[in-house]
């Protein structure tokens, strides 16, 4: 037995989980792992998120209490252990939005609206302070990712930057929210037997900063992961903008840059977990934010960072091939 399995051994060791049975479940893109307990009827979640491989349970438990205490539906903590990287967590089920949608598709407005009803909410709620900015000077070296890791180019590392950061300060409005940065229909649960915004489950959070909530907008309407139709991300544009008392075209705006600035983001992210991480399943996403990142450039407004991005190559079958020759 390892000194890690020893660890959870003796954490659940002090809960009433000791006996139940372990299920792995599928990991994510961090060095974190879960394990789903079951104990006769009862489930609940085992976080394993060693401080060994760089992971810090710190900010997710901070962030859950955020949340819990606008009311929304993240999972409850039972039982844990800052120091060495163990949370026991809620079971909140295994309906992600994602898996609902592929069985009735017919569910998507109501599921999208639900999803956005909660950034609403977190609109009209002021956030506790002690998150970090997600603000100009954040968001501009993180869409210049791309042309660090998928397209490598000093040059335009900096004009990318600079770009978005001179963009952000210009476009973005002053009025910040809560934003948890993944929120997308792989991290989002439905929950039918609940009311009103807890019908929203709520996964991989921890990252949440300060920052505009059209970038957790952009998060559901332009998914890395799965198709959304045009129709959707225009009537949750108009549907947030409603809740929220602003015009459709400032959501527009502010989405337009969010979304070019994540998937910006996202590309050279998604090309770093190949290249240093050696996860390859990324890589068959680039092209679907590649063509995010394509609408979003489209609006009039982004026309400066739109002509630096010209210069990115598209992810095409070849080019695709050269980033995986690349390690």
């Amino acid at each position: 037995m390892t000194d890690r399995a020893d660890e959870i051994t003796a954490f659940l060791a002090q809960t009433d989980w000791a006996t139940a049975t372990q299920h792995p479940l599928q990991q994510d893109a961090s060095n974190r792992r879960y394990i789903r307990l079951v104990q006769d009827s009862s489930r609940s979640i085992l976080m394993d998120a060693p401080a060994s491989a760089g992971e810090d349970v710190r900010p997710y438990v901070d962030i859950t209490t955020r949340l819990r205490d606008a009311g929304l539906s993240a999972p409850e903590i039972y039982a844990q252990d800052v120091a060495k990287g163990l949370l026991l967590l809620e079971d909140l089920g295994d309906d992600l939005f994602a898996d609902t949608l592929a069985h009735i598709p017919d569910m998507e407005i109501e599921l999208y609206t639900a999803a956005v009803d909660v950034l609403i909410a977190l609109h009209h709620q002021t956030p506790a302070p002690g998150l970090s900015p997600y603000d100009a000077a954040t968001m501009g070296p993180l869409a210049a990712l791309a042309a660090v890791w998928y397209a490598p180019n000093e040059a335009l590392e900096t004009e990318i930057a600079q770009s978005v950061s001179t963009l952000a300060d210009d476009i973005l409005p002053t009025q910040m929210g809560m934003i948890q940065r993944d929120y997308h229909a792989q991290n989002l649960l439905w929950l039918p037997e609940r009311n009103g915004l807890s019908r929203v489950g709520l996964l991989d959070y921890q990252d949440a900063m300060l920052g505009p909530l059209a970038y957790d907008l952009v998060s559901l309407t332009l998914d890395a992961r799965r198709n959304v139709t045009p129709a959707i991300h225009t009537a949750m544009i108009a549907h947030f903008a409603a809740g929220t008392g602003q015009t459709v075209d400032a959501v527009t705006r502010h989405a337009a840059l969010c979304g070019a600035q994540r998937n910006l983001r996202i590309i050279g992210v998604f090309a770093r977990l190949w290249l240093r991480d050696g996860k390859p399943n990324y890589l068959s996403l680039l092209p679907r934010a590649w063509d995010h990142l394509q609408t979003c450039l489209s609006h009039p407004d982004l026309a400066p960072l739109a002509k630096l991005c010209a210069a990115l190559p598209a992810p095409s079958t070849d080019y695709l091939a050269q980033i995986k020759a690349r390690r």
